[in-house]
């Protein structure tokens, strides 16, 4: 009487409940994997340029020109 099938549906439905759940895991994991995240906002041109001059990969007379043209003219 008690024997395999002793809980009936109840059973059944946790197992069901049990499999949902993990199969559920599964596919949230693969999908963290393969999630990108927000790209990253543009560059500030004149933030480049600092940096540019900083690192001295350009000189004080060619970052002033440059600086001029990245300004908004009036």
């Amino acid at each position: 009487m008690w024997g395999a099938g002793a809980m009936g549906w109840v059973g059944w439905m946790v197992m069901a409940l049990v499999m949902i759940g993990f199969w559920a895991l599964v596919v949230f994991g693969i999908a963290a994997m393969f999630r990108t995240g927000t790209p990253p906002p543009p560059a500030d041109p004149l933030r480049v340029l600092d940096d540019r001059f900083a690192r001295g990969e350009i000189d004080a007379e060619e970052y002033r020109a440059r600086r001029r043209a990245l300004r908004p003219q009036p």
